[in-house]
């Protein structure tokens, strides 16, 4: 993959400038490319608290049941965070499927950030990454990094799902993202992780505290809305790295292990089609083929009528066709 042309354009790794001043040089959200044990145990609580909140929410739901402001809040929030990440974070800056306007780049950037999943240029830089050696050695999270009995895939699994996060080697983000750590305004943004991380927390609380004008609201409404939400968004996502490389359908050739999982569609937005994504990684479409759901793509559609995107690199059918395993 190699970096389109044109600053609106997102793209994919290239080898760093020689010539970059030492503060491009640095890690675009705390300066290193080695993660300490403070943000190893920050993430372990970003991680744990949702978690517990998803567990919890069952026999919760069950003793207090699930308002309808509640229930909207989180729908609501769940889907805007993951078009953000589906849409902002992965196929506009990561592979470039389209370009944006400056005040369109700035929107996916933030409202990516919103989806609680880690600062802007840090992802971008180990998806590239992954893209790159899929399913091979240098994969930040590959399933079958152990090797392929089950009892490695057992474990390659739980390293995919969430277990790489831990790793204290980091992707170099100069390496991997240097159309992002050279933006200034990417940088602020990714550097501002903190706050959009704040922000994506109490929304929810404030809108049910609002309608219901009631503490318990704002509370119940946090708990759906905040915590359950990011859990689920978390998993989900998660589960393309995981699960969407050891199964799924295979009907196009790509490098790796990648594969379809149908029911995982509409709630990753379209991104569990992978096996179309890995064979070609700039299309801003996935589900290609009949009955596929991506309201991802769906999404881009809206924007490029509006005027808000263009170029955007639709799969036509001979394209498509090229790609299908024998």
């Amino acid at each position: 993959m190699t970096i389109q042309a044109g600053e609106e354009r997102a793209g994919a790794a290239a080898l760093p400038d020689p010539s970059a001043d030492a503060a491009t040089r640095l890690s675009a959200t705390r300066g290193g490319e080695k993660q300490g044990l403070a943000e190893r145990i920050a993430l372990a609580l970003f991680i744990l608290v949702p978690f517990a909140a998803l567990v919890a929410a069952v026999p919760v739901a069950w003793g207090w049941g699930l308002g309808w402001t509640d229930l909207a809040v989180t729908v609501a929030m769940y889907f805007l965070t993951c078009h953000g990440i589906t849409v902002g974070y992965h196929r506009y800056f990561t592979h470039g499927a389209f370009k944006a306007s400056r005040p369109m780049r700035l929107v996916l950037a933030i409202v990516g950030s919103l989806a609680v999943e880690g600062p802007l240029v840090r992802w971008v830089a180990d998806h590239r990454k992954h893209h790159r050696f899929s399913d091979k050695d240098g994969d930040p999270h590959s399933p079958w990094r152990y090797g392929e009995s089950v009892p490695a895939l057992i474990k390659g699994l739980w390293w995919a799902h969430m277990g790489w996060m831990f790793d204290e080697e980091q992707t170099p983000q100069l390496k991997y993202a240097p159309d992002l750590v050279r933006d200034p305004a990417m940088r602020r943004i990714s550097r501002l992780f903190w706050l959009w991380t704040t922000i994506s927390l109490l929304l929810p609380a404030l809108v049910g505290g609002l309608v219901s004008l009631e503490w318990e609201g704002a509370l119940s409404a946090f708990f759906w809305g905040s915590l359950v939400r990011v859990a689920l968004l978390h998993h989900v996502t998660w589960s393309i790295n995981s699960i969407c490389h050891a199964v799924g359908r295979r009907p196009f050739r790509s490098r790796d292990r990648s594969g379809n999982v149908w029911w995982l569609a509409v709630l990753s937005c379209g991104e569990s089609w992978h096996n179309l994504h890995h064979a070609d990684p700039t299309s801003a479409r996935h589900g290609v083929l009949r009955g596929q759901i991506d309201s991802s793509a769906r999404l881009i559609r809206w924007f490029e009528l509006a005027g808000w995107v263009r170029e955007v690199r639709w799969p036509d059918a001979q394209r498509i066709a090229a790609r299908r395993a024998a």
